[in-house]
């Protein structure tokens, strides 16, 4: 099988705001569509295999990003959403999985980190040296934006930091708290341990992890064709077949053939 059934595209259009009726308009109402997906993209549009802020602010299926962004209302409205939304705090906003700009709820905060995460005691080994200078600093100052960071931190090359700070947030160390237009455009930095203490202090085994997270992806998806998850997030086949198989065995999902899976609830 290699198509989707029309059924599950009709499950999409409501679960990721592709109608007219459901699409999002508020910081609120994004924040509610976190919560029910567990996590989407920000401003990708509909060649993706994830939901994102973009498309539900379009409300259609076939939403495209338009050549001028900056003229475009519905780009305008999805990138001010998404900075509002980030500074609001109340859901986990970084480059994650594969580095794209994704939104996570606070549930499957935990799961994400123990995936992509790096424990402390390994910072040493996995972080580059420029890295862990930057998360000196923030750990001693809390927040700090991008050129008073490279000054702290002594990093004369601002590629150097950019690097630096995006393997931070791919590994959860650290997150954008508030984005500046004025006087000029800048970030300002923090810990997500500062932002999400409970969450990211919680331990999960990675198996538990990876299943919890194809729980999400399923039931934000319907049913998904074979590669599917490790695709979207990145993860080894393998790994994310055991977690499909796990959904499986405990009756959430069913499996139609070699790695397609619809959720086990879904409406015949």
């Amino acid at each position: 099988m290699d198509f989707l059934p029309e059924e599950i595209e009709i499950y999409r259009d409501r679960k990721w705001r592709r109608e007219e009726t459901s699409k999002v308009e508020t910081a609120t109402e994004v924040e509610q569509m976190i919560e029910d997906l567990g996590f989407c993209l920000t401003l990708t549009d509909s060649r993706t295999l994830l939901p994102s802020v973009y498309i539900a602010v379009c409300g259609r299926r076939d939403a495209h990003s338009p050549h001028n962004v900056q003229k475009d209302h519905e780009m305008s409205l999805a990138w001010t959403l998404k900075d509002e939304v980030m500074q609001r705090g109340r859901v986990y906003y970084g480059k994650l999985a594969k580095a794209r700009q994704m939104f996570v709820a606070p549930r499957l905060i935990p799961h994400f980190n123990a995936v992509w995460g790096v424990p402390k005691e390994k910072e040493e080994k996995i972080l580059s040296a420029t890295a862990q200078k930057v998360l000196e600093v923030l750990r001693a100052e809390w927040e700090m934006g991008t050129a008073d960071l490279r000054i702290e931190a002594k990093i004369e090359s601002r590629k150097r930091l950019t690097k630096a700070i995006d393997r931070l947030q791919r590994t959860m160390k650290v997150i954008p708290q508030e984005v500046l237009y004025k006087p000029r455009f800048t970030y300002i930095w923090t810990l997500a341990e500062a932002r999400f203490p409970e969450e990211t202090s919680r331990k999960i085994d990675r198996k538990t992890a990876v299943r919890e997270i194809a729980r999400a992806f399923l039931q934000m998806q319907g049913m998904t064709l074979r590669g599917d998850f490790a695709r979207a997030l990145g993860l080894k086949r393998k790994e994310a077949g055991r977690a499909n198989h796990a959904l499986v065995d405990e009756g959430f999902a069913e499996r139609l053939a070699v790695g397609v899976y619809r959720l086990k609830s879904f409406p015949k």
